[in-house]
């Protein structure tokens, strides 16, 4: 029947062989399993009825009805020659049995043949020393998914003499982003020998280590700890390395009541208590870095910092605490850079953003890659330092990695001056402590165990001490809760997933562990961590140099000073930036202060000038007063040049507003002084002569006290101006910065020029109110001045003068106001052009308004005429009008001399010819007897002819010997009211005058 049996097997087996062989075009479609069927990848129902061959390359999988499970090959692939891969491995779909049977507490279980309980599997139980096995030791699964007999359990051996096993579970990286494991576990196996062999400790006992390879791996480790978990024996403490292995542990081994004692583990999420609640670790938090490094930008004056991290929760945790801890210490992270698996971009970002302290957070592989495009990027040298984790082999950079296109020699390059901080992990003092063993004597025995393997490639030999210490730690706290254990009834081996008490005095001895290990002194805080010094070190000429030791607790820095840069100490953490203010050129100061000085000494002459003549008729024509205060107003103007020319370089920020209030009032008083007054005259001679009416009663009537109000109001109106802006918004420094600008030379700095400002904070508003009230008064200025340019008047006899300044003045503020404002960045060129507008108005003014002055009295001898003299000189001599009145006056003058000698002859003509008819009129009665008595002479004939007047006078009215009205009333030839001109004169009357 068994024959039987094999031969049918066989013939089926041959069969289906036979069956899934094709051509080469593909392979036959094979019969699914008993119990079970076929998916066809990608074919609907209607092509799966009519193909008959499937094509090379093509996959079949077997799937099974209801709960029954695939025993071998799940998935078949159509191979080029026809055939179907795995034909000799059978597909069966069997029913599974209880997986429960397949562990045992305090046992072990073996399988037969290897791979899931189904029909037909066999299990085998044992049970550990100083265990008895209750039960049968073997059980087999039937067809109906059934195992044969009960589950045996393993009971205590009370009359056992030999040493219990307590079991650790741990998982070591042997490969991965750090292959720590290939020193760590020949580390805790040293350990374990020691404190197997000790008497004094666990003497009832033996620990066991059972270890996988996580590959530091999230994902493997998962699959591994459910082995450590589901197969016997039972672990009493997990020991996980890497940290992100370490967190998938520690947060699931709450759920087992189990103890996570890590020897590799640095993330600082791991220090969270409420979600890792039984989780130690020997090594310490990656945040004890952080104090070490702002320790070290403190030291060396760094403000401004870089970060580039991997994509990891325990480096994104390390540099969520560095980010608190540098903002605590008044440090600015300027640039946050991260990547998964290619740093290239990140790297580039460093670059662009000008990062110079860079702190990297990755593993070593990462390390590798981040620094082949740091050489590439040009990121290192005098102007750069990278601060990095310092648990890499001391020749990670040497390392060929197929992952990178850079040489030894460029990774050397881009590494060097490079600053790690790492844990103290090996004792750097000569002691023996709970080992019996100093931290020398465990290093040469760790390398006799190695077999010689270079240190510097063997991964973890930096954390090898942290492995060796940890495998004490927990062998001394099982140790201390022997005793309380047994004194509440319990023993270690009692331990299972479901004890908590167990776990709790493990928990409690852990806690309370004080010891001298060979990394040093361990201790652990609230939150699980170790507590230890940091060692600071420096890549110098391609090898590690010790430069220091921080110690956090006390907050001590003991440093070595054989730090070495490649440039000529630390660089600074971002490009200097020297802030340089920008001041006036010295020469163009002093050049155009010169033409301001010469200029108020020239309006100190004509100041003088005026009043010492201001008793002269000319010079009190023109309005002394006024022109005094032009002076004045010039003068003042001139002064506010020199502060306008004072910057930082003369005075110190604190006495600078006083500078700007100098400038202010200087030149809007002295504007008000000198412009007002012009104003004021050209007003009052365009309101006096535009109104013909009463043109006459105006120009013998002007008082001055009103031209001076007018000037009092104008300035009174800028006083009140000036004290308001001052009071409200007064004025203050401030500072414009410009771009920065590269020094010559290589050096690592840039010039930020600065410039110093008069300002206030609505500056605007009070310049838009000044300029307009100004401006409104230049253009009224000039209107007036045009409007009168051609009105004569003695009793302002410069206003033609007065006007032609107001001309000059009004366009140079107009230029000027805009293009100062424009050019106020440019200090040289603002100061230029405003002062020397200032300077060219003043000139102006002086020399139109004085100079003439001068001259005349010069020119004419004038100096010392008296009053009467002075009445004759009329208005101003550059004048034709003027020199025409006096010439009509000089022939006034003459007319009424002609005419007093006239009227002279004329009464004694008058007399005479009164005496002569008289005596006629006596001698007419006897003139008829005197005819015959004596020759007759001519008598006096009153001829018509020679009575006439001359032409153009009246005839007489009588014949009463009476004078011509003519002559009766000559005085009206001269009328002292009025002046005569040539035209006064009737040409017969100049022939009767002079006959």
């Amino acid at each position: 029947m068994a024959l039987w049996f094999i031969l049918s097997l066989l013939l089926g087996s041959f069969s289906l062989a036979v069956a899934s062989r094709n051509t080469t075009a593909g392979c036959a479609i094979i019969r699914p399993p008993r119990d079970g069927g076929i998916r066809y990848r990608g074919l609907t129902q209607e092509q799966i009825r009519s193909v008959q061959v499937l094509p090379v390359d093509y996959e079949i999988e077997y799937i099974c009805r209801g709960n029954r499970v695939i025993v071998g090959p799940k998935v078949r692939k159509c191979l080029p020659d026809g055939t179907w891969t795995d034909l000799n491995q059978r597909s069966k779909c069997l029913l599974p049995c209880a997986r429960v049977w397949t562990s045992l507490e305090n046992g072990r279980v073996t399988v037969h043949p290897p791979g899931p309980a189904v029909e037909g599997t066999i299990l085998h139980y044992s049970c550990l020393e100083g265990f008895i096995l209750v039960g049968r030791n073997s059980t087999q699964c039937t067809k109906l998914g059934k195992w044969d007999s009960p589950k045996p359990v393993c009971h205590y051996d009370r009359h056992y003499t030999g040493k219990k096993k307590l079991y650790i579970g741990a998982l070591f990286p042997m490969s991965g982003g750090w292959p720590g494991g290939q020193a760590c576990l020949p580390a805790a196996q040293m350990a374990l020998d020691l404190v197997n062999k000790r008497t004094d400790i666990l003497p009832d006992y033996e620990l066991e280590l059972i270890y996988y390879d996580s590959m530091c791996d999230p994902g493997e480790a998962t699959k591994l700890l459910y082995d450590l978990l589901y197969t016997e024996p039972i672990k009493i403490v997990l020991m996980p390395g890497c940290s992100s292995v370490s967190t998938l542990v520690a947060e699931a081994a709450r759920m087992w009541n189990l103890i996570v004692l890590s020897y590799g583990s640095s993330s600082p999420a791991l220090s969270n208590r409420q979600r890792f609640p039984t989780f130690f670790r020997t090594h310490p938090s990656a945040t004890l870095h952080n104090p070490t490094r702002v320790q070290l930008f403190q030291k060396w004056k760094w403000t401004k910092i870089a970060t580039i991290q991997q994509t990891t929760e325990v480096f994104t945790s390390t540099l969520d605490d560095l980010e608190q801890r540098v903002k605590e210490a008044g440090i600015e992270i300027s640039v946050r850079q991260s990547f998964l698996t290619d740093p290239a971009v990140a790297v580039k970002n460093l670059k662009r953003q000008d990062a110079r302290i860079i702190v990297g957070l990755f593993y070593e592989t990462e390390a590798r890659k981040v620094f082949c495009e740091v050489y590439k990027e040009k990121l290192y040298g005098k102007k750069y330092v990278w601060f990095l984790i310092g648990w890499y082999a001391d020749n990670w950079f040497k390392i060929k990695d197929p992952s990178i296109n850079c040489t030894v020699e460029q990774m050397t390059e881009a590494v060097e001056g490079h600053v790690t901080t790492e844990i103290v992990m090996l004792n750097p003092e000569t002691v023996r402590g709970a080992s019996n063993l100093t931290s020398q004597e465990f290093l040469a025995q760790l390398m006799s165990k190695l077999g010689g393997k270079n240190p510097e490639e063997t991964g973890g030999f930096q954390e090898a001490p942290l492995a060796y210490d940890a495998v004490w730690a927990l062998a001394l706290a099982l140790n201390k809760t022997v005793g309380p254990l047994k004194a509440k009834g319990r023993r270690l081996e009692d331990f299972n997933y479901n004890n908590k008490d167990i776990t709790a005095e493990i928990y409690r001895a852990l806690n309370t562990s004080s010891f001298e290990g060979v990394s040093g002194h361990v201790v652990f805080d609230a939150q699980g961590s170790r507590m230890a010094w940091t060692l600071i070190e420096q890549l110098q000429g391609g090898s590690y140099k010790k430069i220091g030791y921080y110690d956090m607790t006390k907050g001590n820095l003991s440093w070595y000073g054989n730090d070495r840069w490649i440039g000529s100490g630390p660089p600074a953490d971002q490009t200097v930036v020297i802030q340089k203010f920008r001041y006036l050129s010295q020469k163009l100061f002093v050049s155009v202060s010169v033409f301001a000085g010469l200029g108020i000494l020239m309006g100190i002459v004509c100041l003088t000038f005026n009043i010492y003549n201001s008793n002269v008729r000319y010079i009190q024509n023109s309005q002394p007063y006024l022109n005094n205060m032009t002076a004045v107003g010039c003068m003042m103007a001139l002064a506010a040049v020199f502060p306008l020319g004072i910057d930082g370089l003369h005075v110190r920020n604190s006495q600078f507003p006083v500078v700007c209030q100098f400038r202010l009032w200087l030149l809007g008083l002295g504007f008000s002084l000198a412009y007002g007054s012009m104003f004021t005259k050209i007003w009052w001679v365009h309101t006096v002569f535009t109104k013909k009416d009463e043109k006459k009663d105006k120009r013998k009537h002007l008082e001055p006290w009103k031209l001076y109000a007018t000037v009092g109001v104008l300035l009174v109106i800028d006083i009140l101006s000036l004290m308001i802006w001052q009071i409200v918004d007064p004025l203050h420094i401030t500072v414009e910065k410009f771009t920065k600008e590269a020094p010559k030379g290589d050096v690592d700095q840039l010039i930020e020029p600065l410039l110093q400002h008069c300002s206030s904070e609505k500056m605007n508003t009070w310049l838009g109110v000044v300029y307009g009230y100004k401006g409104l008064l230049l253009l009224l200025g000039i209107f007036l001045a045009y409007e009168t340019k051609s009105v004569s008047t003695e009793k302002i006899n410069d206003h033609r003068a007065v006007g032609m300044a107001i001309y000059n003045v009004s366009v140079l503020c107009m230029i000027t106001a805009p293009v100062t404002m424009i050019l106020s960045s440019k200090q040289d060129a603002s100061f230029a052009f405003a002062s020397l507008a200032i300077i060219f108005s003043v000139y102006i003014t002086l020399v139109v308004l004085f100079v003439p002055k001068m001259r005349r009295l010069i020119t004419r001898g004038e100096w010392q005429s008296d009053q009467q003299e002075t009445m004759k000189t009329g208005s101003s001599t550059n004048n034709n009008d003027e020199e025409k009145s006096r010439q009509l006056e000089r022939e006034n003058k003459e007319l009424q001399k002609i005419i007093q000698e006239k009227e002279e002859r004329v009464s004694e003509l008058r007399n005479q010819l009164s005496e002569r008819q008289a005596l006629r009129s006596r001698k007419r009665p006897t003139s008829s007897s005197q005819n015959h008595s004596s020759p007759s002479l001519p008598a006096p004939q009153n001829d018509p002819k020679s009575l006439l007047p001359p032409p153009g006078y009246p005839l007489p009215a009588s014949d009463n010997h009476s004078l011509p009205p003519t002559f009766s009333k000559s005085s009206t030839l001269y009328q002292p009211d009025a002046k005569i001109n040539r035209n006064n004169c009737h040409p017969g009357r100049l022939q009767l005058l002079y006959k």
